[in-house]
């Protein structure tokens, strides 16, 4: 790897990360976090103050969070890139870069949708982390932002090229 391409590497993984992170705890609507994982079973269930169920949200409302909030995490993406490069004087080339955010996109709404990243964890003998919710521990949060983390890391990896 040459130095140039070593440097769009960097900056494109530190704007992408930072573009991720907004993107997903600052851009993304609280419908979108609640509903992006619904299935069929389990469906999220909205109640109001007294208890009362107010809406349903099946498999086919999760599906449509989920692309709502990957389309605006892309967007915040592409556009740190943008401008991100264009501050830091490292050109990246177009084709690359929008590889890059389609597989940053696939892989961010395979996660979102929580089940795969379930059966995942599952497959590889993290059932119980998955599942933990205690000792200031949420091990799907962990599980989520490590398979963001690696992806975002190849993305940066072939925009860089």
């Amino acid at each position: 790897m040459t130095s140039v391409r070593a440097a769009r590497f960097a900056a494109a993984y530190a704007l992408l990360r930072a573009a991720a992170d907004v993107a997903d705890h600052w851009i993304q609507t609280d419908h979108q976090a609640r509903i992006k994982g619904a299935t069929d079973r389990p469906p999220v269930v909205d109640t109001d103050e007294t208890g009362w169920v107010t809406a349903v949200h099946r498999a086919a409302d999760g599906r449509l969070a989920c692309a709502a909030h990957v389309a605006s995490y892309t967007a915040t993406q592409a556009a740190a890139l943008l401008a991100g490069s264009r501050l830091l004087g490292v050109r990246l080339r177009p084709g690359p870069v929008a590889a890059a955010l389609a597989l940053s996109a696939v892989t961010h709404y395979v996660a979102d949708r929580r089940e795969p990243l379930r059966r995942l964890a599952d497959a590889t003998g993290k059932s119980n982390f998955v599942r933990l919710t205690d000792h200031g521990m949420n091990g799907a949060y962990a599980l989520d932002q490590a398979w963001h983390h690696a992806f975002e890391t190849v993305a940066a990896i072939v925009a860089s090229a």
